[in-house]
């Protein structure tokens, strides 16, 4: 699939991942369309995009709602003509315990609420869900060629604190295989791949003590933050080769799991 003409969709498009991605393909001539529920950071990027000499409109979405998901989708045919690549970067957290028991009881003082948990599966499970099918119905009901993108997490392998953000992101992981299947067996041309970042430089983890981000860093075996850029190197890659599909890749850095694998 060539970047240059594509029209792309990006949810959570106003900052870190999404933005870093929209610019990048902008640059190479990418039609962008950008979604989110803060419009003031999806106007300053489109306003940066087409600074630089490209195009994009931004569509203020909740990915939550159906009829947000179905007016970006129309929006995006109306204004380019077609949908060629859907990247569902939209996420949430609301870290906490399930459980939290006080030092000296012994007894549980918070817990994680059932709107945290539900909050998190909506945006990260029910809104790439609706993004996905709404982009694969255009695409199906055309005839046009499509790549669905999807944001995972290499959280997905489990992290303390996040049960409700790793379980939607390890579901998320399985989605591209059943979804491929799928249009496999309708004989649809429409790819499916996800994307795991590891610790990624986006304004939450850069804003992080320096102590705080040694520590985090100590994992990493190259060193350092993944930056979006690299991620939007990545994407670029994926929609360029057409065999990369039904999988889920990984950009971490060389994250180290498990126990440290550090040198006594």
């Amino acid at each position: 699939m060539d970047i240059n003409g594509s029209v792309v969709v990006i949810t959570g498009g106003g900052t870190g991942i999404g933005a870093a991605v929209a610019k990048s393909l902008a640059a190479e001539g990418a039609k962008v369309v950008l979604a989110g529920r803060r419009i003031e950071r999806l106007e300053q990027t489109v306003s940066e995009i087409k600074d630089d000499g490209g195009e994009a409109i931004a569509v203020q979405t909740d990915v939550t709602s159906e009829d947000d998901v179905s007016a970006l989708m129309d929006k995006a045919v109306e204004t380019y003509g077609s949908l060629n690549v859907v990247l569902a970067n939209a996420g949430r957290f609301a870290d906490s315990l399930m459980i939290n028991t006080d030092k000296a009881t012994g007894k549980v003082k918070t817990f994680m609420t059932t709107e945290q948990f539900k909050a998190v599966v909506d945006t990260n499970l029910i809104g790439t869900f609706l993004t996905l099918r709404e982009a694969a119905r255009r695409m199906a009901d055309n005839g046009w060629e499509g790549l669905l993108l999807i944001t995972s997490s290499i959280n997905s392998t489990g992290q303390i604190g996040q049960l409700n953000y790793s379980s939607t992101k390890v579901a998320l992981t399985l989605w591209p295989k059943i979804l491929v299947g799928e249009f496999h067996l309708k004989h649809l041309p429409i790819r499916v791949v996800g994307v795991s970042p590891g610790y990624t430089a986006t304004e939450i983890l850069k804003g992080m003590n320096e102590a705080a981000l040694e520590a985090v860093l100590k994992d990493v075996h190259v060193g350092h933050l993944v930056e979006p850029e690299e991620l939007a190197s990545t994407i670029k890659h994926v929609i360029t080769n057409d065999s990369i599909d039904g999988t889920t890749i990984e950009v971490t850095g060389g994250l180290v799991y498990g126990p440290r694998a550090r040198a006594k």
